[in-house]
Parts: C-alpha cells; structure tokens; sequence
C-alpha cells in the first residue's frame, strides 16, 4: 500500500450498480438467438470479462466466429432494455462521495459502453464526486487484461502506486493485480468473498455500504492516515 493515497478506481457494473444479472440474461438472448443453449451459471461466471472474450471461452474455439459481432450486438439491444430497470447498490452515492470528501480523486474505470456508461452513472446519481470515467472505447483489450485500469489512471493523473481499486468480480482483481494495485472486493455482483480473496483481492466487503460503515479501517482509510 501507498503511503499517499491519492485516489480510488471503481468498476461500475456489479460494483456500484445491480447490473450482473441482466448482464447474464443479456448474453443468454444473445446466444439463444443463434441456437447457443449455454448456461446462465456459465455465462454468470463470465460476467465482467470482455464481452469477446466470453464468446470465445463459452462457444470455444471451433464455433462459427462470424456470428460473434451479431452476438454482441443481439447483448447490448437486449442489455439497454432492462436500463429502466438498473438500481445502485445501497451506499453506492455515499462511499463515492465518502472517497470525494477525504481529497481523493474518484474514477470510475467502467469497460462498459459509452452508452450504458451514460445510464449507470445516472443511476448511481453521483456526478459531484466523480473526477474522471472510462468507457470501452479507451482499451485495446477487456478485462482481465488491465488496459481499462492503465486507462483509468491516465484519465485521473495517478500513478499504480497511488491507488486503490474497487470491484465485484475476479476478473477485476487479476486485471489490478497485473499493475500492483491492492483490489477491493465487493461481493455483491455474484463473486463469493473467498473467490475473490483466491483471486487476489486485499479484502472483501458485502457491499458499498458495508465498506463504508468499514472506511476508517478499509484500505482506503488505512492509506488517508498513512499519508497524514
């Protein structure tokens, strides 16, 4: 850990936002309609890779690759219509703001498109305290490559070393650790807390709400009183 924090990375979806399985169900339609029948357990356990890379590891290798574009597209069509729908997680806006409070950059490193990345962050209703965001579009590979972190960091002026990442899902974790960020987890997107300990993850909270009744003791805290 950094002995001057000076910001916090977060992932949106699964994150701050219940959006993990509407996700799931997305990709299903998108697999359905090309006569896929994979699992939602399957697919839910990928939620949070990039969107070609769950293709690839759920149809594999040897599937008709040309229908890969059309799947993607059918989960996006099918993902924005449960956008009415989306709700932030409880606490969400509070430990945001929280982070904004103590002088810390806020960015939210999202992989999710720019327009859903749009609608979650007006769902999560917490502009004021957001300093920078990430989008799809400003990585050359998803998760868990760390591309979107390296992004992130870019877009708020800090350094690996100055951060603390926050995520709901393995996949999250491996992509910090690729850069030597201390992860966060969050267990409300699906992720057990012993997964995404395993994964690497410094500690685990149930929810934002639950890290932030923790904050002082957090690694978040921890660092605000290192640098004092």
């Amino acid at each position: 850990m950094a002995t001057s924090l000076r910001g916090v990375l977060f992932d949106v979806d699964g994150t701050l936002v219940d959006s993990t399985y509407f996700h799931t169900l997305a990709w299903w339609h998108g697999f359905r309609r090309f006569g896929h029948d994979v699992r939602m357990n399957e697919i839910h356990r990928l939620v949070g890779m990039g969107g070609q890379k769950i293709v690839e590891r759920l149809l594999g290798p040897e599937r008709d690759a040309s229908q890969d574009s059309e799947i993607l597209d059918t989960h996006a069509a099918v993902f924005s219509t449960f956008w009415p729908h989306l709700r932030p997680f409880d606490g969400a806006r509070d430990l945001l703001g929280r982070c904004k409070e103590a002088g810390l950059s806020v960015v939210l490193a999202s992989s999710a498109r720019e327009q859903d990345l749009s609608v979650l962050r007006s769902v999560v209703d917490a502009e004021g305290s957001v300093d920078a965001a990430t989008s799809s579009a400003d990585a050359d590979e998803p998760k868990p490559a760390p591309d979107i972190l390296e992004a992130a960091l870019r877009a708020g002026g800090l350094e690996a070393s100055e951060v603390v990442f926050v995520g709901d899902a393995v996949w999250d974790v491996q992509a910090s650790s690729a850069l030597g960020i201390p992860t966060i987890g969050l267990a409300c997107g699906g992720y057990s807390a012993a997964e995404l300990e395993e994964a690497g993850a410094a500690e685990v909270f149930a929810s934002p709400r639950e890290l932030l009744v923790g904050f002082g003791g957090s690694l978040i805290g921890r660092g605000l009183s290192a640098a004092e």
